[in-house]
């Protein structure tokens, strides 16, 4: 029975790991962008490498290589940082029921690990099968973690000779990996005049909102908003 029970785990493991694989190539250039920009704003190989085995978020170490690169202090970037990464209290709560009875160390490195992908992966699996597995997330996390770990060293290395990432339009890579994702889940739901006025209306309340309120709030806020009159059309039409 016990070796049931590990050739299971070990099976949805892997289904995770193979699951996670259609985004690698995302990670990695996205990871190596974020390695080349740090680089270039002047971080050493080991404050790379920590930057993404801790704070391991592509919008945050973007944000803080080019606060850095700026003069910007010390508190301004962490409070930035804390702003932008907001959006992570909304997608592990939406992931959270599906998790109950786990033990707190397993729901703590599942949210830790949990990056807007590795969300969206986990958010088109719902919609296939109406439920996760524990295993199976942890393969889909760490296959991410690791890639991300990799792709920021080789940036790193290679951002030595590369003076202004803006030329190549690295500067871009995260951008167009969110937009990849959301296309892609648009596709699996076949929901398509409400998807696209969700996204409307948060591009629109997002420009609205900056006016009187910094970015990453303003983002976050807008987001709610859309997604909220999204969730409320699609319950009652």
């Amino acid at each position: 029975m016990h070796t049931d029970i590990t050739a299971s785990r070990w099976i949805d493991f892997r289904k995770g790991i193979i699951d996670c694989l259609p985004t690698v190539l995302g990670y990695l250039s996205i990871g190596f962008a974020a390695g080349v920009v740090e680089r270039t704003a002047g971080f050493s190989m080991l404050e790379i490498a920590l930057f993404s085995l801790l704070l391991y978020a592509g919008s945050a170490q973007f944000i803080a290589a080019g606060m850095w690169a700026s003069g910007a202090s010390i508190t301004a970037i962490i409070f930035t940082i804390f702003l932008a990464n907001l959006r992570y209290l909304l997608l592990s709560a939406a992931l959270a029921p599906y998790f109950k009875g786990q033990p707190v160390w397993k729901n703590s490195l599942l949210g830790y690990q949990l990056t807007d992908e590795t969300f969206a992966v986990a958010a088109n699996n719902l919609t296939r099968h109406g439920s996760l597995n524990t295993t199976w997330m942890f393969g889909l996390n760490l296959t991410a973690y690791l890639n991300w770990f990799i792709a920021n060293i080789a940036g790193g290395f290679v951002g030595e000779w590369i003076g202004d990432p803006k030329v190549y339009g690295l500067d871009f890579a995260l951008p167009a990996m969110f937009i990849g994702l959301i296309v892609l889940q648009m596709q699996e739901r076949k929901e398509w005049p409400l998807d696209l006025s969700v996204a409307a209306i948060a591009i629109i309340l997002t420009l609205l909102f900056t006016i009187f309120m910094p970015v990453g709030f303003s983002v976050i806020l807008a987001t709610l908003c859309a997604a909220t009159w999204g969730m409320g059309v699609e319950r009652w039409r």
